[in-house]
């Protein structure tokens, strides 16, 4: 593991990743990574048309990532300096294989493969999930715009592909570990008690390897 903490949160559309990597960040003093949803212009066409829209829609979430995790290895990490991410170059694939054809998919592997091989690893993954009753009412009330036409059968399928994916993941990687949290049992964003919870995890798991405190 690097010496300096660098933590990812991921988990399904609705989970609460941001709200998490926030707290995360202003607790533990560590700089925020937040990726960049509303900037996609092609993220509206994809939620009323995935199959027309879906490769532009994963290329330019692909290509904004890459160069976000390059700078916080160039400016953060090199220097020390801890982050949190609310997510994981990883969930790129899990988009791209629910809405790609086959052959386009071929494609997208071939440069995600070239852009992330010297991608900074992190230290800890936090994945949270949740029932798809309470992803549907926290996306109710966070009100995106651009998500009022996401189909409870496309999250509920991504939720399956997100509990594979990491699943995989810890088998291929068990030298990064994977905290898992439920979003139907921790209300971390109203309830302290609850946050406090995972703070805690998270120190553990940190003082185990990184010596964060």
């Amino acid at each position: 593991m690097g010496e300096t903490p660098f933590i990812t949160v991921e988990g399904p559309i609705g989970v609460g990743k941001t709200s998490l990597a926030k707290a995360i960040s202003a607790q533990f003093e560590f700089t925020l990574l937040k990726e960049i949803v509303d900037e996609n212009p092609f993220l509206g066409k994809f939620y009323e048309n995935i199959e027309e829209w879906s490769f532009q829609t994963e290329m330019f979430f692909l290509c904004n990532r890459f160069k976000q995790l390059g700078d916080i290895n160039t400016h953060y990490l090199s220097k020390n300096q801890s982050v949190v991410a609310d997510y994981h170059i990883l969930k790129n694939l899990i988009f791209a294989r629910r809405s790609l054809s086959k052959d386009e998919y071929q494609k997208y592997y071939k440069i995600y493969q070239i852009l992330t091989e010297d991608m900074p690893k992190p230290n800890v993954i936090i994945y949270l999930n949740a029932s798809l009753d309470t992803l549907l009412k926290r996306i109710k009330i966070r009100g995106r715009e651009v998500e009022k036409n996401i189909s409870p059968l496309y999250l509920e399928q991504l939720s399956i592909d997100y509990e594979e994916t990491i699943a995989i993941f810890e088998k291929e990687h068990p030298e990064i570990p994977v905290l898992r949290f439920s979003g139907d049992e921790l209300d971390f964003v109203n309830n302290e008690q609850d946050l406090n919870y995972i703070f805690e995890k998270l120190s553990l798991s940190f003082k185990k390897s990184s010596g964060i405190r």
